[in-house]
């Protein structure tokens, strides 16, 4: 294995194997199986998004917090996370490699800066997988009309995660075949189901997305203060397209599909999202109810009232496929992010984390991280604390959007990083950057900003500061790495890593993806 920047030669023999020779050019010997197209990558972005396991996510807090109105609040979101996506795909053009928050980072700022955003990623992602099986558990339960207890939905979560480990081992061609089979069936109902609510089924005016009900009372009755507390909320709806990158390696033509994915993951999701949340405000019986915390699962609500309920059951199963393919996707990005940043010597066990087994997945790097995640389940016994590691890794992942958005800015305004990649944005390419970074450290502060409201009552002060503590934790933990083993020495560091490497120019630049 290849751990340093000395370039593989391509195959001979053969037709040269493009991929593979720009992963050598940036450092990395090819061992992951490449065998999926734009649609399985697009896949893996679809189903870690997940439109259904999003809307959930978000609705009744949103509803609870701000009213019907708290739906804007969605095209916000949408809009900013489009800013980030302007910079990913440049990075993903030029740099098409699994791990982007540390290689990207490590080629346009340096392997210091590199190691700190990767652990921050490494962390969000690694703790994002407990977050979805423990959320996911519950339906489990609704599906055989059975009482979740804490000690069983710990239980259930913990075989749920055990069998994603199980598929995600069986290799990337078994994982797109799973996946393209629940994200089809995930998108029709979400599509079908979204627009029924929304054409046959309304029991009210499209007046009502404009009425907060009196919700911004628990706001100190600032409506302003509000739609900020449910855009903290709902910035989670929109995360997860950076397993498209996280695929990378396994991409065919990776530097001009794993572009596209992105931007077709985050408008599709983006979306039906928007779509279904409409719908559930307009065909709710009595979204006052949702308001005064009477409801607390809305989208149910609307469709049982709206198709009958013999719909109960089917939309249980519906919600199940959801949330296993968003954990099944969620794990397997996950373990190709570690075992990325492991090739570097970088982490502990990182001989471990790198292992390949006989079908060319990222083993090593999916038995330990599901590990963790398993072990921090542990947590889901304490309400309060289960909440907490909710709350630290929505903020996380926004910091870590944040470190890859704040170093390609820096670099550019440096002049040590140009886009030479397929995706090109031109002269728009800063003021984008500009204006990602700046939604990002305001989205990242309002995520972390520490909210009463958004925690249970009588909840300990630590989970109100649950964010801040949390990263305070991981950024600490990150930096004394930094200082006692220094891992940065161990990457070989040259000037292709302070101006973007040997780049092939391409015949064809692209000036937009979108």
């Amino acid at each position: 294995m290849n751990h340093g920047t000395s370039r593989p030669p391509i195959p001979t023999g053969k037709a040269p194997d493009h991929d593979a020779a720009r992963l050598g050019e940036l450092g990395y010997e090819q061992e992951l199986k490449r065998s999926l197209g734009v649609l399985g990558n697009l896949a893996i972005g679809f189903a870690t998004v997940s439109p259904v396991v999003g809307l959930y996510a978000v609705v009744q807090v949103g509803a609870t917090v701000a009213g019907p109105a708290w739906v804007w609040v969605l095209l916000v979101a949408l809009l900013g996370q489009a800013l980030l996506m302007c910079v990913y795909s440049e990075l993903a053009s030029q740099y098409p490699i699994a791990g982007g928050a540390y290689q990207w980072a490590r080629r346009l700022l340096g392997p210091t800066y590199a190691w700190l955003a990767g652990w921050v990623a490494l962390c969000a992602v690694v703790f994002a997988n407990t977050t979805i099986v423990y959320l996911g558990a519950p339906w489990f339960f609704a599906l055989f009309d059975a009482e979740p207890t804490p000690g069983r939905i710990v239980a259930v979560a913990a075989i749920f995660l055990l069998c994603c480990t199980a598929v995600n081992a069986l290799g990337i061609d078994v994982l797109r075949l799973v996946l393209a089979a629940g994200i089809a069936a995930e998108a029709v109902a979400s599509l079908g189901v979204g627009l029924a609510l929304l054409l046959l089924f309304r029991e009210n005016g499209f007046g009502i997305l404009t009425e907060t009900m009196g919700a911004q009372s628990l706001s100190g009755g600032s409506t302003l203060s509000a739609l900020l507390t449910v855009l903290a909320v709902g910035g989670w709806a929109f995360i997860g397209f950076d397993a498209c990158v996280a695929s990378s390696e396994e991409t065919r033509d990776a530097a001009r599909q794993v572009p596209r994915a992105i931007w077709w993951t985050l408008t599709s999701v983006g979306g039906l999202v928007v779509l279904n949340a409409v719908a559930v405000q307009l065909a709710h019986p009595d979204p006052a109810a949702v308001v005064h915390g009477e409801d607390l699962d809305p989208v149910t609500t609307a469709v049982v009232n709206s198709f009958g309920s013999w719909s109960a059951k089917p939309f249980v199963v519906v919600v199940i496929i959801a949330f296993v393919a968003c954990a099944l996707a969620s794990q397997a990005s996950a373990a190709r992010a570690v075992y990325s940043v492991s090739r570097d010597d970088v982490l502990p066990a990182s001989r471990a984390l790198r292992r390949i087994n006989r079908r060319q997945a990222p083993v090593g790097a999916l038995l330990i991280t599901s590990a963790i995640s398993c072990s921090a389940l542990l947590l889901a016994l304490d309400s309060s604390a289960i909440g907490s590691l909710i709350t630290f890794g929505s903020a996380a992942i926004y910091l870590q959007f944040l470190l890859i958005a704040l170093a390609a800015l820096i670099a550019r305004l440096r002049g040590t990083w140009t886009p030479a990649g397929l995706v090109r944005l031109g002269r728009w390419g800063t003021p984008l950057n500009v204006l990602a970074v700046a939604w990002l450290a305001f989205e990242f502060v309002n995520i972390a900003w520490p909210r009463r409201i958004l925690a249970p009552p009588d909840a300990p002060a630590y989970q109100v500061w649950a964010a801040v503590i949390g990263i305070a934790i991981v950024v600490g933990t990150g930096v004394l790495y930094l200082l006692i083993k220094r891992p940065q020495d161990k990457v070989r560091v040259g000037a292709s890593f302070a101006d973007g490497g040997t780049d092939p120019e391409p015949s064809t630049p692209v000036e937009s993806t979108a």
